[in-house]
């Protein structure tokens, strides 16, 4: 009796993954964002803010959010989400930023790393793009190459960025 359940059950498990695969098979592959080109330069003024450039394309026209994670050394900071205008659904050009103004305490010499990845309406995402970048009393920042970039504002990185003078080891 055992063993007929079970063949029965191996069975109906056969025709659902069959089902599933004609079924992903009829929709075909899922179009996800893609991060055609970008910008950022390495390192940035205290003080300064600085601009992350994007160039970036959905085949299906439903690019929403651009996520934002910025990663310290010794410290936790949230993911920020910037909605993408629907005239920009399509193909996007320009820059998102982050502000390096001083907080209460110095950041000279804090580096920090920022991934970038950009989800459409269906839950896809694009593959990532990661950004390097120190901040200097005495930096100057990069510019894009000309004509690459629309200097189009996208919206601000909601991230508050934190010193780690003084912080526990």
């Amino acid at each position: 009796m055992r063993k007929q359940i079970g063949i029965v059950l191996l069975g109906l498990l056969c025709v659902v993954i069959g089902y599933a695969t004609l079924q992903g098979a009829e929709s075909g592959p899922k179009a996800t964002p893609v991060i055609t080109q970008s910008f950022a330069s390495e390192e940035v003024r205290l003080g300064e803010t600085w601009k992350i450039y994007l160039n970036a394309s959905d085949p299906n026209g439903e690019m929403t959010k651009i996520y934002a994670m910025v990663e310290q050394p010794g410290q936790v900071n949230p993911v920020s989400i910037t909605k993408i205008s629907k005239e920009n659904a399509k193909e996007l050009s320009g820059y998102i930023f982050l502000s390096t103004a001083p907080p209460a305490t110095p950041l000279d010499g804090t580096s920090l790393n920022l991934t970038i990845q950009i989800q459409d309406r269906s839950g896809n995402f694009s593959q990532p793009a990661v950004f390097p970048m120190i901040i200097k009393n005495l930096a100057t920042q990069g510019v894009p190459p000309t004509g690459v970039f629309k200097e189009q504002d996208l919206g601000p990185i909601m991230v508050t960025l934190k010193s780690l003078i003084g912080a526990p080891k």
